[in-house]
This record gives C-alpha cells, structure tokens and sequence, in this order.
C-alpha cells in the first residue's frame, strides 16, 4: 500500500468557529474486532521513550492509545489504563472513567500488553519516524563533512511543535460542537488549511478520544493560521423553491442533496493533499488482522500540504485508526534535504549536480535548514 483508502467513513456538514474548521467522519458499521482505549499519564505529560540501544527520544507525552483486538469489545477495560465498574462517578452507559498513571518513562514507543492488546504513543510513532529520517548521517568519511558528523550523524536531533490549546479557537470548537451519531473521526483545518486528521474504529472510541485533540501536537503553519487567519465561510444548505418542497419529505431529499454536494466539493477541494499522496509506509506491529503503521510523505517541494502520520488497517487495507501531523514548510525542505543527500549518498558534488545548484549554494541550504554542525568547516 502507498496511499491512505478512506473506505467506509463519509463526511457530514463541517462546523465552524472563526477560523477553525471541524468535518465529522461518519461510518455507517464501526469495523468489527478493534477497539481504542487511552491510557492517561499525570505529571505534566513530559516522557522519555527508548527508540535504540542507546537512543532516547524526549518529548510531551500526555496519554498513550491501547489498540484492543481481543473481541472482548467494549465490556473489556484495558489492562491497566480504565476502570470499568460503576464507581457512583462513572455515567451510566457512558465511557469507563479513565485511570491516571504516575508513568514518566517508556520502553518502547509501542509495547505489547496483558492479552491481546497493544500500547502505543500516538503522533510520537510518526514524529520518530521524521527525526529519525537518515539520522545516522554520511556512511562514508567525504572530506566535506565533520567529525561530528561522521561520529554521531544528526544527534541530536529537534524539532518544535504546539499543543492542540494553544491553537487559537480549537477548544473552543471541540467544546461547542456536537458529536455526531455513528462519528468515528474529524478532520481538522486552520484557515481551510489540513491540519490533521483523526480516525478510530468505533464511535464509543471517538467519544471517548474527542477531548484529547487538544493534548495532541500541531506544526508551526496550523498555529499561524490559525492565529493570524481570518474567519472561514460556514456551511449553509441553499434550497430553491420548487414543487418538490411541498412536502416535509421533499424538504429532506433537498436538504440530503445540499450535504451530497457539499461532501463531494470537500472531498475534491480540501482533501485531496491527504489522500492523493503516495507514501512510504513502515510496518511498526502486527495486531491479528490489524496492521499498525506509521509512514512519511514523498518530500516533493510542489507547495501542497504534507503529513506524517500513523494508521492502523485490516487485512484489505481499510483505515480503521488515522493520527496526522502536517509539517511546515521547514520541515518539508530539510526532510527533501536528506533525502536528496541520502540519495547521493552524502556526496556534495553529486547532491548538489543533482539539485540543479552549485555546492557552495549546497553548504548554505544545509546551514539554514539547521545542519551546519554537520559541515566541515573551511577556510575562505
């Protein structure tokens, strides 16, 4: 597979708060055999996770998702994350209420638990998957690179992100909205620019995960948008007056076909960056008939949107859990940076022929993308 297949989930109507756009993902069956719980850590959300053997990846962690294929539906809590039984503060019917654990440090970035379940950090499999792009740098000693460089390749390595509250108007639509019947999912835009995308399996997951698109992390362009964008147009079904309207059934069948309309212009205007891009997927872990992986965009410098991000998907390929992270434009020129001097296997004369440019213009595009270190330094 290289491209994300939305089987299964249709849009509905967005909602709009200022320059906020939430569209609600609808499936018509939740897809059988996986479930979605949360495990909550307290202590501000900081965590470290081991990613090598002497590899640590340091980041804000404030949940991690339980991926549940053991059948046991929504009567199983998730072996350490929930309390199920009714404790007087629990609604009834409603969602377990979710334990909080004094848990600071990770062994993996998805670990294997009680029975047949999997725990692992959402967004922060994807956000490796970036850091970690031809982290071990230059393989062989060209004269043009530093000791550093060939000793410790990209380490360390950063990069910045905002938290879901600091994104103007966010909680504030999150909180506004109603959830719709049979919801399993959101697409969140900025000034009607894709922000991320969101998908689990099961609506009674998505009820219980709403709240937590504001722990989640942005890239730099959601927050500008959102912070400096203006207001964006909301939707409005326009019906003309016709003999069809003289009935409450007509009046229906109108309004059905203004949201048919409307969900074919989004799919055709906004959400094609997402799903017309072929990716490169990494098989993370194997889940009986589910798949958990995470992948990267292709890097292509063409001005579009491009995300990173995770996904589980059953054994014919179909979306059943989706967590984006769209990448600014920085981070889009250093992920095409590396893989353009990968590609020539670190040799500057030949990255640079193969750029178009000269490699003294290399030596500053590697410089402003934030590798300087890893250059050595000549004189004149």
């Amino acid at each position: 597979m290289n491209r994300l297949e939305l089987t299964g989930l249709a849009v509905r109507p967005s909602q709009v708060w200022g320059g906020i756009r939430l569209v609600p993902l609808v499936r018509e069956r939740p897809v059988e055999g996986l479930r979605l719980h949360r495990e909550v850590y307290a202590g501000g959300g900081t965590g470290a996770v081991r990613v090598g053997a002497r590899t640590h990846d340091t980041s804000y962690i404030p949940h991690g998702f339980v991926a549940d294929w053991s059948g046991e539906g929504a009567a199983g809590a998730a072996y350490g994350t929930q309390l199920g039984a009714d404790d007087g503060r629990s609604r009834p019917g409603g969602p377990a209420r979710v334990l909080r654990l004094p848990r600071h440090r990770h062994h993996r970035l998805a670990e294997r638990q009680a029975g047949d379940r999997l725990r692992f950090l959402p967004l922060h499999l994807a956000l490796e998957g970036y850091l970690a792009l031809h982290f071990g740098g230059p393989s062989t000693a060209w004269e043009e690179w530093s000791r550093q460089a060939l000793r410790d390749g990209l380490s360390p390595r950063a990069e910045d992100a905002y938290l879901g509250r600091s994104v103007r108007g966010l909680g504030d639509a999150l909180r506004a909205f109603e959830i719709h019947p049979g919801q399993c999912g959101v697409l969140v835009y900025a000034a009607d620019a894709l922000a991320a995308a969101f998908v689990v399996p099961h609506p009674d997951d998505y009820r219980l995960l709403h709240p937590t698109l504001v722990e989640d992390l942005f890239g730099e362009l959601v927050h500008q948008y959102a912070m400096y964008g203006a207001p964006v147009p909301e939707f409005g079904a326009r019906i003309a007056d016709g003999p069809g309207l003289r009935t409450v059934a007509g009046l229906r069948a109108a309004a059905r076909e203004q949201e048919r309309a409307w969900a074919e212009a989004h799919d055709t205007l906004f959400a094609r960056e997402l799903l017309d891009t072929s990716y490169g997927f990494e098989r993370v872990y194997r889940m009986g008939g589910f798949t958990l992986w995470r992948f990267l965009p292709p890097f292509v410098r063409d001005g579009t949107g491009q995300h990173i991000g995770e996904t589980v998907t059953d054994h014919k390929g179909r979306v059943a859990y989706l967590k984006t992270f769209r990448l600014s434009e920085a981070q889009i020129r250093r992920g095409y940076l590396l893989r353009r001097l990968a590609d020539a296997d670190w040799r500057l004369p030949v990255a640079a022929r193969a750029l178009g440019t000269g490699e003294t213009e290399l030596r500053r595009r590697i410089s402003g993308a934030g590798f300087a270190h890893l250059l050595r330094h000549r004189e004149g």
